[in-house]
């Protein structure tokens, strides 16, 4: 059973604050099934936005684990877009902003697809 959106993104808020990292929600969407997008940010003011993995990068024997992959990294103008063109197509998606050292770091907080 796949967790609903909002427990997903409130454990991993959670996880952050308890090792002491930062995250905050800038959209909250759909309780139960909302598409989740997550900005990460680091003090340099590089950017990369991840969102959802196409299902075919799914494993097989874990169809429910939520997995992530880059969108844009570094063009904050392209970022804006993405979201914006998001909005108008399902304004009910979450936005999670996560403030990193380092933009590889992505995989510490949640599953890259690779593929």
């Amino acid at each position: 059973m796949r967790l609903t959106s909002d427990f997903w993104v409130s454990a991993l808020t959670k996880r952050l604050f308890a090792e002491g990292g930062f995250a905050t929600v800038l959209q909250k969407g759909a309780r139960e099934a909302g598409t989740i997008y997550i900005l990460l940010r680091n003090r340099l003011g590089e950017q990369a936005l991840y969102g959802p993995a196409a299902q075919a990068v799914y494993d097989e024997a874990r169809p429910n684990e939520r997995r992530f992959a880059l969108i844009v990294q570094n063009d904050e103008e392209a970022i804006e877009k993405r979201l914006e063109r998001e909005r108008r197509f399902d304004p009910d998606f979450w936005l999670l902003e996560i403030e990193v050292m380092n933009l590889d770091e992505a995989e510490r907080y949640f599953e890259i697809a690779t593929g």
